[in-house]
């Protein structure tokens, strides 16, 4: 059985939890929505802090959520999330998508945002995803597209730190392009009945701007991201510092926009 074998790029710095944890079935999983009912079992692969996770036991409960993750450390702020709430029906524990500790057929709905692209095996991954959920349920993944994002204007740096950060994520064994490689995967995985959409987050408002530049401008330079950057021989230390500058200027223009693509897969287990 594989293991995982790549790096994750982002690590889990204040900067990158605080994009995490904006996160909400709403904004990040509504494509998923129709298929959530009472009662339900689902597991939440790389749930990170857990705020989609918490979403999703809340949707199903009394039914059972499980989140994992391959960081320890995270699933400390899961088990918090969880508790605000007050939500009992849900319980986290460390694991690789790669040979998942679950028997067959262990959940109704199979869940991963934000993974695929991670993962040193996307494919592998959806396997372990589709052995785990029981027939008639639902294996659902969805994943950016750093190759398609898109913003105004045309800031000077950006399109250096969209290169660097492509070549850093592959450095690391993952695939930052994941959302138009979604279909592909599920289908080199096996599953047959697959739906594939797309999604878009967008941040154009005055406070939208001002959040997702310095949280960029952050993990530029101060984040996991940034020491693999410096140790893989992709950039300087002033050659981050530059870029976070090019974030912070591009959040400062009256106009900015941003787009961030997504693919989605909702694939039927037969």
């Amino acid at each position: 059985m594989a293991h995982e074998s790549a790096v994750y790029t982002h690590g889990h710095h204040e900067s990158v939890l605080r994009s995490h944890s904006w996160r909400t079935v709403e904004n990040s999983a509504a494509y998923l929505v129709p298929e959530l009912r009472s009662g339900l079992d689902v597991l939440d692969v790389g749930c990170g802090p857990g705020t989609i996770t918490a979403d999703l036991a809340a949707r199903v409960a009394p039914g059972r959520v499980t989140g994992v993750d391959a960081a320890a450390d995270v699933l400390v702020k899961a088990r918090a999330a969880a508790a605000e709430r007050g939500l009992d029906n849900v319980e986290f524990a460390v694991a690789d998508v790669h040979a998942l500790a679950f028997p067959d057929d262990s959940f109704d709905v199979v869940h991963a945002h934000q993974v695929l692209q991670h993962v040193g095996d996307p494919v592998q991954a959806l396997r372990e995803m589709r052995r785990v959920c029981r027939p008639g349920g639902v294996v659902a993944a969805r994943d950016s597209d750093y190759g398609a994002f898109t913003w105004f204007p045309s800031t000077p740096g950006l399109d250096e730190w969209q290169a660097l950060y492509r070549r850093v994520a592959r450095a690391n064994g993952g695939e930052p392009d994941a959302g138009r490689r979604l279909l592909s995967w599920a289908r080199r995985a096996g599953f047959t009945d697959v739906t594939a959409s797309a999604a878009a987050w967008c941040f154009a408002t005055p406070g939208e701007r001002d959040w997702w530049s310095g949280l960029w401008a952050e993990r530029t330079t101060e984040s996991v991201y940034a020491r693999l950057a410096v140790e893989g021989g992709h950039a300087t230390h002033e050659d981050l510092a530059s870029l976070a500058g090019a974030w912070r200027t591009w959040g400062g223009e009256a106009d900015a926009w941003f787009m961030v693509p997504h693919g989605e897969i909702l694939c039927r287990v037969r």
